[in-house]
């Protein structure tokens, strides 16, 4: 039930990512103090490119005495730093390299076999079934949700009073935190006025959540790494459906209702704002699915960034590391579930969460084009429009 207002603070995923986002992608590209190439970091105290570190160390452990052909000040530039080793050499050690701070061969080779049996011990299970890699990706989610997401709506103050004016087609609504809502008949034309009347809250409401989920999206990592573009792209393609993730974790299946602190909604709520049954009672249906399958914390997070990390959105650049990290999730979301939930509980759990998702596909369309369909994309704010762009 995800809408907006021409009342949303003017914002878009873009601007909203913030210098968080920007770190990802420095205003300054470091360079090479060698030869001016693309720097990688720093190497033997000095910030240098790959080639230039390579060149240091190989030259250094050789031990070759170098000699320049010219007059001992060739240029020493990308295009150009292979002409002379000597001249290279030398500025590699006026710029500051250091010669003590070069493994020999052995030590390389020692540090390079400790790496691998790191990385094997963390891909290696453990006594819950989970490698440690696995359990520092769950805690990682777990704190990046919780640092972001409020579960108790506290924060949500910035909001316009929930007008509930009902229709005569719908049966009287529950109290908060009551039974079912009741299916109006349907929309007809003259009581249009009263169905927008939950909308400006809604807008209120959506723009919240969706802040959040963008927060929740700058605390990972491996989403920070990636481009700018590439990070617009993944909110663009994910954040409605994250947002139902999210509200699932206030869903009561007993009352069929989203407890949100001092807020309670209901499906009812949801027509008050201009959404029609072919959109209200699937994403009803998906809400009471999920809530049944009694998933921990982890397994919503997990999720969150599955959705998140998807690479089949339109203009990704970094496909393969964001085709690799979901794959990372989803497949410690397999091992959560098999270790973590005993049988029969877990039988064909992580099936039933697949099938979930791709229900959420659907849903997410529908809620795009009846957004589209209540109010004109012009009169949107940056956010949503570029959300639902």
């Amino acid at each position: 039930m995800s809408v907006s207002s021409p009342s949303e603070p003017e914002s878009s995923p873009c601007s909203v990512l913030g210098p968080r986002g920007a770190d990802a992608e420095p205003a300054e590209e470091k360079i090479c103090a060698v030869c001016g190439d693309r720097a990688t970091g720093y190497h033997f105290h000095v910030m240098t490119c790959e080639g230039c570190k390579g060149f240091f160390r190989r030259s250094i452990n050789k031990g070759v005495q170098f000699t320049c052909p010219f007059s001992q000040s060739c240029p020493i530039t990308k295009a150009k730093r292979r002409q002379c080793q000597a001249c290279r050499l030398q500025k590699c050690l006026d710029v500051g390299m250091r010669k003590d701070m070069i493994m020999s061969e052995e030590a390389l080779r020692r540090r390079r076999a400790l790496r691998r049996q790191r990385r094997l011990a963390l891909a290696a299970p453990g006594p819950g079934g989970l490698s440690a890699e696995q359990q520092e990706l769950i805690a990682l989610l777990i704190a990046a949700h919780q640092q972001t997401f409020d579960s108790s709506f506290s924060q949500f103050t910035d909001y316009r009073p929930a007008v509930r004016l009902y229709i005569p087609s719908l049966q009287s609504p529950p109290e908060p935190g009551g039974g079912t809502a009741a299916w109006p008949e349907r929309l007809d034309e003259d009581v249009l006025p009263d169905v927008f009347s939950m909308l400006p809250h809604f807008a209120d409401l959506s723009t919240f959540m969706i802040q959040q989920v963008i927060n929740f999206a700058k605390e990972i990592p491996a989403f920070r790494s990636l481009p700018i573009d590439d990070q617009i792209s993944l909110l663009k393609g994910a954040t409605l459906e994250i947002c139902q993730i999210q509200f699932n974790t206030v869903f009561n299946a007993e009352t069929n209702a989203w407890e949100c602190g001092q807020h309670c909604y209901t499906i009812q709520d949801g027509a008050l704002a201009g959404f029609q049954q072919i959109y209200l009672e699937p994403l009803l249906k998906f809400h009471i699915s999920l809530k049944k399958l009694g998933l921990h914390e982890a397994e919503y997070v997990l999720l969150q960034a599955m959705l998140l990390f998807s690479p089949d959105h339109a203009s990704i650049t970094q496909h393969d590391s964001i085709d690799q990290f979901q794959e990372k999730v989803a497949l410690t979301l397999k091992s959560y579930i098999d270790h973590q939930h005993p049988m029969p509980e877990g039988r064909f759990l992580y099936a039933k969460l697949l099938l979930l998702l791709t229900e959420l596909q659907t849903l997410k369309v529908e809620n795009t084009r009846q957004i589209l369909h209540i109010q004109d994309l012009s009169s949107m704010t940056p956010l949503l429009s570029e959300i639902i762009s």
